[in-house]
């Protein structure tokens, strides 16, 4: 039994932008939706330019050229919501409705549309209508000062801010007001931010920080490598391996995987003033070995220890495929990583 997609049936119409709204947008087609991609005549020079047979971001969707500052232009965006559940946009706050496409009015002609709507920095306040990119949201929500090394902050890749945080969001909001449409009949409007979206990634984080098991000094706390079971470590290979073992069971394997129960007792895990010579003790005995010595040692010990793989190893790594989550034609990249019914396909 082949399981069909939840979302086949579901038409997306995705205004040209890039990041979060064409990473949403793929992720609804990746769910058995039809998405169509909304482009200007003119290459708008926005983000990092790539070759379409490389642009994943956008691939398998259907294209459409206009110009939404024409009336042509507009009565083809019209024409194209017709049939369409979604609409997705990725304007700074104001641009749709200069254009005469504010979201009331197309709800007035298309009232099972849903709109989705994210910006930067939000309708908002005095950054709403300026530029920004994912290291600018990290930056302004408090999250990129809790990454990296005590000497600076480093970004983490464009992943939190863009995906994680705003097109995770959006998508969140335009699901449930489908939900809610198959109730009610009647469409909306779902508008969040990326730097919203980032904030709302953080609540754990206050929690913490107001039961003082977090403070405001990077790599000084619990999950961001202060401690010596969470943390990464050097190989001999110069390569590295990180270590999770949060738990004092886990403590325990990691101990016995590096051979340091008679050095180490396990009863000092979370005492703060024997972490640096626990550090310095993991480094050295990690040192010794290559990472995928430790990696096929760590097979024998629940310990919480993996190879830091790059992603061309990632896209090869066994696991991964046993997992189904790479593809390699035309070239290796992620496959779906969201699956239904498999549980019923396989009886």
């Amino acid at each position: 039994m082949t399981a069909t997609p939840p979302l086949s049936g579901l038409e997306v119409v995705e205004l040209h932008a890039i990041g979060p709204v064409p990473f949403a947008g793929q992720l609804l087609r990746s769910l058995g939706a039809s998405v169509l991609r909304v482009s200007p005549p003119n290459d708008p020079g926005l983000g990092v330019g790539v070759k379409p047979e490389y642009d994943l971001l956008n691939a398998g969707k259907r294209t459409l050229s206009v110009d939404l500052k024409q009336a042509d232009g507009h009565a083809a965006l019209h024409r194209a919501l017709a049939g369409a559940d979604v609409l997705l946009e990725g304007f700074r706050p104001g641009v749709l409705e200069r254009l005469g496409l504010a979201p009331a009015a197309l709800l007035d002609a298309h009232p099972r549309l849903v709109v989705g709507r994210l910006s930067g920095w939000g309708r908002d306040g005095d950054l709403a209508q300026r530029a920004g990119h994912d290291i600018n949201y990290l930056a302004l929500s408090g999250v990129l000062n809790a990454i990296g090394a005590r000497e600076a902050p480093v970004p983490p890749l464009n992943l939190v801010a863009d995906f994680g945080g705003g097109a995770m969001h959006l998508l969140v909001g335009v699901l449930a007001r489908l939900v809610q449409r198959s109730i009610t009949q009647r469409g909306g409007i779902v508008e969040t931010s990326i730097l919203a979206g980032t904030v709302g990634l953080t609540p754990m984080l206050y929690g913490l920080l107001a039961g003082g098991i977090w403070n405001l000094e990077r790599a000084n706390n619990v999950l961001d490598g202060a401690l010596p079971f969470y943390r990464v470590y050097r190989c001999i290979d110069g390569r590295f391996v990180a270590v999770g073992a949060l738990e004092p069971k886990f403590y325990a394997q990691l101990l016995a995987l590096a051979g340091l129960e008679g050095e180490i007792d396990v009863r000092d895990q979370y005492r703060p003033a024997s972490w640096p010579a626990t550090i310095a003790r993991f480094a050295a005995r990690f040192a010794t070995r290559s990472r995928d010595e430790w990696a096929q040692a760590a097979r024998a010990h629940d310990a919480c220890l993996s190879p830091v793989l790059d992603f061309a190893e990632a896209a090869r790594h066994p696991h991964n495929l046993a997992n189904g989550l790479y593809r390699d034609a035309p070239f290796a990249q992620p496959a779906e990583v969201i699956r239904f019914d498999r549980d019923l396909q396989e009886r």
